[in-house]
C-alpha cells in the first residue's frame, strides 16, 4: 500500500513537471517582441469587412476608393497595427474580406477601421470581434515581405 502511494505521489510530480515544462524551442526575446502570453498567445481584434450601405457604381470611384484601402492597409501593417488582411472569395453573407489588429481593444481596432477610404464612403462596412491567436501572426508582415514578388 505504501509503495502504491509513494508511486502515485511521484507519478503526480513528474507530470506536473512534464505539464508546465517550457517549450525547447522557446525563444524568450522573440515572445517578448511578439507580446505573447505563457501560452505563446495574444489578443487580436478580428475584423470582417462586408458590403456597405453605399451603392458606389462608378467605376472610377471605386478604384479610386479601393486603391485607397490598397494603400491605408499599407500604413497600418508598417506600423505593426495590421498583422493581417486578405479579400474572402464570393459569398452569400457579404462578406468582403478582414483584418485582424493588434490591439485587444476594438476601440481602437474602429478607430483604425475610420481611416480607410472604402469604409469613410460606405463602400464597405465592419464587424468587430475580439480574437485570442498566436502571437507568432505577429511575424507575418515581415515573412510577407519575403515572399510578395509585386506589390499592390
Amino acid at each position: 500500500m505504501k509503495k502504491n502511494i509513494f508511486c502515485s505521489i511521484i507519478g503526480c510530480i513528474l507530470f506536473s513537471s512534464v505539464a508546465v515544462a517550457q517549450s525547447p524551442a522557446y525563444d524568450s526575446l522573440l515572445a517578448k517582441k511578439v507580446g505573447v502570453d505563457d501560452y505563446g498567445m495574444k489578443q487580436y481584434v478580428l475584423v470582417i469587412l462586408t458590403t456597405g450601405p453605399s451603392a458606389i457604381t462608378d467605376k472610377k470611384i471605386v478604384d479610386s476608393l479601393f486603391k485607397g484601402h490598397m494603400a491605408n492597409m499599407g500604413v497600418l501593417a508598417k506600423d505593426s497595427r495590421l498583422v493581417v488582411a486578405g479579400p474572402f472569395g464570393k459569398n452569400d453573407m457579404k462578406y468582403r474580406g478582414l483584418f485582424v489588429f493588434n490591439t485587444g481593444s476594438i476601440e481602437d481596432a474602429k478607430a483604425w477601421v475610420a481611416t480607410d477610404p472604402a469604409v469613410k464612403s460606405g463602400l464597405l462596412d465592419a464587424v468587430y470581434v475580439k480574437w485570442y491567436g498566436s502571437a507568432a501572426l505577429m511575424l507575418v508582415n515581415d515573412a510577407h515581405e519575403k515572399v510578395q514578388k509585386k506589390s499592390f
